[in-house]
């Protein structure tokens, strides 16, 4: 018996609002990065702080370096090296400047413009005036005793 033959017809599905939805929160969640800090750095509690108020669309998640959510998705390396931060981008960890630039295009216009430029200096510089501020961080911006908190309305952002 011979199957019937198939149509190439394009068959148009009605889409449901919920169905709509549903699309629109998984692409908003594949868009969505993990930025990795240290969590008792004063720098870095600071950057997080700077990211939040500027992420409108709230495409970041903050996840400290010392937690959970690091020593599960990032190599072994990169959390024992508290010395930079880690964008996780869809499966892809990008560190030092490289991490700092990709936050800046995420952040909007003028904030892209701005990691446009810092992106044509070349790398070798940009990660040496990175590893200098990184080296010196505790002593020009503090140490705290725990891990950064989040508020109440920040608590979603934040993974352990």
């Amino acid at each position: 018996m011979r199957e019937p033959a198939l149509s190439t017809a394009a068959v148009t599905l009605p889409i449901t609002t919920e169905a709509a939805n549903a699309s629109d929160d998984r692409t908003a969640e594949a868009a969505r990065c993990i930025l990795f800090f240290d969590g008792v750095c004063g720098l870095c509690s600071w950057s997080v702080d700077f990211v939040m108020a500027r992420d409108r669309r709230e495409l970041f998640q903050f996840a400290p370096l010392q937690g959970d959510t690091a020593r599960q998705l990032l190599p072994a390396s990169y959390v024992c090296d508290l010395d930079s931060v880690v964008l996780l981008v869809e499966g892809q960890p990008f560190r030092k400047s490289s991490a700092a630039v990709r936050v800046l295009w995420r952040l909007g216009f003028g904030w892209q413009l701005l990691g446009t430029l810092a992106w044509l200096i070349p790398l070798p510089l940009r990660d040496l005036l990175y590893d200098l501020i990184a080296r010196n961080r505790y002593r020009l911006f503090g140490k705290h005793d725990t891990c950064r908190m989040p508020t109440p309305a920040e608590r979603s952002r934040f993974l352990p």
